[in-house]
């Protein structure tokens, strides 16, 4: 990916991290589910640095589960549910082992249509077509990683509604993003609609 920033969580070190690694980037989006934005993206730097300054698919996946729940269980834990979290982190960087020998980045690298991105990333544990379409939004409006057909296989995350955390470039986006979604939740819609 490019050497950009995906400025969600407040730290310049955690944003720049999700720029430069795929696994962090994957890793934040299956996350980022009943906590707010912020901790969910921040959790892959958080996770990075209490196993030694390395977040690596291969090792996560060969680890004890007990003891990678005990690093998302630490305080501050890293989700509101880490023990969950930890099993799913697992399972996915297991899956990235198996499909992809251990390269995260490899799950879009190469793909030539939005459909198979759509595919390729509903086939990650822990990802819905809800995550894999704002995943994909991500790769499109953060990255520049736009196969063809990107915008149908996303939508309605494609379009130019703040609705997720693709739409956000910088505080400010991050804001009318947070406002969206209470605007939609007063409504008892979700950011979908």
């Amino acid at each position: 990916m490019p050497a950009k920033t995906l400025p969600v969580t407040g730290d310049p070190d955690a944003d720049a991290l999700l720029a430069s690694e795929p696994l962090a980037l994957l890793i934040g989006m299956l996350l980022d589910q009943q906590v707010p934005m912020e901790w969910a993206f921040k959790g892959p730097w958080t996770l990075r640095q209490r196993l030694g300054g390395s977040l690596d698919a291969a090792t996560i996946a060969a680890m004890d589960p007990v003891e990678l729940e005990e690093r998302f269980t630490q305080k501050p834990a890293l989700h509101r549910y880490p023990a969950a979290m930890a099993k799913r982190t697992q399972a996915l960087c297991q899956f990235i082992v198996d499909r992809y020998g251990g390269d995260a980045g490899a799950v879009w690298r190469g793909v030539r249509t939005g459909d198979e991105l759509f595919r390729r990333l509903r086939e990650l544990p822990g990802y819905g077509d809800e995550k894999a379409k704002i995943f994909m939004a991500i790769l499109a409006k953060r990255f520049g990683k736009k196969p063809k057909g990107w915008e149908q296989a996303a939508a309605p995350f494609s379009d130019n509604t703040p609705r997720s955390v693709a739409d956000i470039d910088g505080p400010q986006a991050l804001q009318r993003v947070r406002e969206y979604k209470q605007a939609m939740k007063a409504q008892g819609k979700g950011k979908a609609d």
